[in-house]
Formats: C-alpha cells, structure tokens, sequence
C-alpha cells in the first residue's frame, strides 16, 4: 500500500540526572563530592534509504522515541548515554514540524537528526570550589525535544509523467521500463505513483507516472492534490494527450493550469509533449492535432506515439534524456552562483546566547532568553541550593536588576519556562 503522508510524535530522550555524593573511605577523612554527571539523552535521527517507497510503517507506529540517559553516580560515574533511535525512511522524505521543513532528505544514506537528546545534569562534584567545599547541589537532566512531526514523500525522479486520466500514462511507463503498473480502459486506473527505471541508449531514466490530474484538481476535485507534490521533484516533465481528444489545444491548457495553480515554478520545467495511441488513427488527423498543440506549446518539442506499438517511444526517450542531462548542468551551475552570494554572518547580527528579556504579564514577570530557560529546565526546585543558584546566574547576568527595575519584590512571582518562583532576591 502506498502512503505518502503521515504524522509521528517524536520524542528525544532525557538526560540523566547528576548525582549529589560524598567519599567515603576508611582512612580518608572529609573525602570531598563526587557525584557524578548524567549521560545525554538519545536523539531522533532519520535517514534516507533507497529500500522503502512508502510511510505506510509510520501509521502503525505513530510514537518514534529514542532513549533516555543514565543518572550520574558516586566516585565520579558519568550516566551512560542514551541509545539513538535510527528511523528510515524513503529518499524524497521531507519532515515539518509546526508547518516549517526542518529536514528534506534526497540522498540514499543521507541522516538528519530530527530531535535532540537533553544534556545531562552536572553532579555535585562540579560545583565544588574553594569556597564551597560541600556543595549539595545537583542538575537535573534536561527533557529532550518533543514534538508531532509531519512526514511527507515526494518522489525523486528524472521525468514526470502528467495528463488527463487514460491519455496512455500507464501504458507508456510499462511499455518503457520494468514497471508493472495498472492498466485499463477507464479513467483513474492509476491511484498512487509508480516508478520505473527505462534504458534509453548507454543511459538510463527513473520515470514516475503521476495519477491523471483532471480540471480543478489543484483544489481538490477528482483525485484532488494529493498527488501534485510528487511533480515538485521530476527535473523534466512529459505530458501526454490522447490523439482522440476533441481540443488537444484546450486539454494542454487544462493541465497547465493546474500545475501552475499548485505551484508556480512547474510552469518553467522543462516540457515534452506527446500525443498516445496514434497506432489506429489515420495519418492526416495526427497531422492536425500536432498542429494545434503547436499553436500553445512554445517551443516545447513534440512527439506523436504508440505505446503499445513501439512507435516513437525511443525518439521521445532520447529527447527527455537529453533534457535531463541539461537541467542538471543548469542546476550545478546556479548552485555554485549561489555558494558565491553567500552573505557573511559578523559577530553582532544576531542575538547571542546570553540575550534575555523581563516582561511584566499581570502580577508575574516572565524571563525569556534561551541560556537562562536552559539553567531553569536543569535546577532542581526541591533542593534549596540549586534554587540559590539559579538566582545567582540571574543576579550575573544581570536579569535580576531588570527584575527589580520592573517592580519585582522579595515576592513578586518569577516565571521561566514552566516553571515558577518567588524573586527573593539575595543580596
């Protein structure tokens, strides 16, 4: 079964948390802490692999969770790190999370980590120093990323096939490859993307058959959109017209409006045109369709063929190779044009980690800045001391005069994150 959408929540694991412990050994008198740090949480990586061509396994296992890492503990034992989960999935894997691609995955082999793992908590035998020789103070591990991720499969492949439902599409992609595509005399026989690979001189084309596109299916009529994004990856298109078509003219037209009503940019891919099954049609009526595909093609080439009689299939092979091979030069160069417009990044045109800002919602004050939010998530706000602390980095980094220039007193509520406390101050 072929799926190309589904949704997964993706869980990175905890880090461990650090130890609070002393030595304690005979003969050896105020031994000092030595409790340990926790190991770091594992991360959720994906990785494309050639050997999938469907999400289908994610809608039966919608939670993706790596593990968590192991507490710290006495004599100074670091927590063991938590394992990685490795997920795979099909090249042409593009992941979003809240709507925005944080991963597009076009290579067989190629891995991007998705969510990572929380550090783990320092033990108390980091926080020893010469005027705190006792400390009782250990870090929590931090939670790692959480979040539902969208997966979403765009096949990768040289030519795209695009036309009415039952202009030959399928015939074509059979006739041309090893694929073994479902073929009838009705419309929508094809339901979901095949894929074959058609030998063409010393060369060779991957060829998807994308489902037939209907007027009005870029807003859903017919089989809708669902299919549309598939076109998004093909570097060439080949678009078929059934030579018994009424307007040949009209039906070019159709299609491309719909591929520019999904996306803009199909309007400038590069385009063959073919009229099908012309095995059984006189000569002269061919003639006269291919002249009024002239009169709103441009200057796209254009083929008349018969798939199920050989007819005209390796001249149209040879000009989409040729329309491959000179896409792809296209491509590389803009991609180089492009490494040399690369803006400079300077010290300075970002916010640094240490940024922080107080607001004042109601009654309570809420800091915000990605390295305190950090210190927050790993204080433990049953230890008196660890609490101490978190209001010493405030107090350096100067978030508590903010704090007290906004009106926060010895009981104004602080909010960090999730969590909430009293400012009491320690001067």
């Amino acid at each position: 079964m072929f799926v190309d959408t589904a949704k997964v929540l993706v869980q990175a694991g905890k880090g461990g948390d650090g130890a609070v412990s002393f030595r304690h050994e005979i003969y050896v008198d105020k031994g000092g802490p030595d409790g340990g740090v926790g190991g770091k949480g594992g991360d959720v990586v994906f990785e494309a692999t050639e050997n999938l061509n469907t999400l289908l396994d994610f809608r039966y296992k919608p939670e993706l969770k790596a593990k968590n890492g192991a507490n710290g503990s006495k004599t100074n034992r670091a927590g063991r790190s938590g394992e990685d989960l490795l997920v795979k999935v099909p090249v042409g894997t593009v992941i979003k999370r809240d709507g925005v691609i944080i991963a597009d995955l076009t290579h067989d082999g190629e891995q991007h980590i998705v969510a990572v793992g929380g550090d783990g908590g320092f033990g108390n035998a980091h926080f020893k120093s010469s005027v705190r020789q006792t400390p009782r103070i250990a870090e929590l591990g931090e939670q790692g990323e959480i979040f539902e991720a969208e997966l979403e499969l765009k096949l990768l492949a040289d030519v795209g096939l695009v036309g009415f439902p039952n202009a030959g599409k399928s015939t074509f992609l059979s006739v041309v490859s090893n694929a073994t595509p479902e073929i009838a005399d009705y419309a929508f026989t094809t339901l979901t993307p095949n894929l074959g690979v058609a030998d063409i001189d010393e060369s060779s084309l991957l060829i998807a058959d994308i489902p037939g596109l209907i007027e009005g299916a870029s807003v859903g009529k017919g089989l809708g959109d669902a299919f549309l994004r598939h076109v998004e990856r093909t570097s060439v298109l080949l678009h078929l017209i059934d030579v018994y078509t009424n307007d040949v003219a009209a039906a070019y037209k159709t299609i491309r409006l719909e591929l520019a009503s999904y996306s803009p940019e199909l309007l400038g891919r590069p385009e063959v045109v073919a009229l099908t099954k012309i095995d059984g049609v006189d000569d002269d009526i061919v003639a006269m369709q291919m002249e009024a595909l002239k009169e709103v093609i441009g200057d796209n080439p254009i083929f008349a063929v018969s798939s199920s009689a050989h007819k005209g299939v390796k001249e149209v092979l040879r000009e989409l190779h040729a329309q491959v091979v000179k896409r792809a030069k296209e491509t590389t160069e803009k991609l180089i044009e492009d490494e040399d417009d690369l803006p400079v990044i300077r010290l300075g045109d970002h916010h640094t980690a240490l940024s922080w800002k107080v607001e004042k919602e109601g009654d309570v004050f809420r800091v915000t800045g990605h390295k305190i939010e950090k210190f927050t998530r790993r204080t433990d706000f049953n230890n008196f001391e660890g609490l101490n602390r978190l209001r010493d980095i405030m107090k350096k980094m100067g978030i508590s005069h903010e704090l007290r220039r906004q009106g926060a007193e010895g009981t104004s509520t602080i909010r960090i994150g999730d969590q909430e406390f009293s400012f009491i101050e320690q001067r």
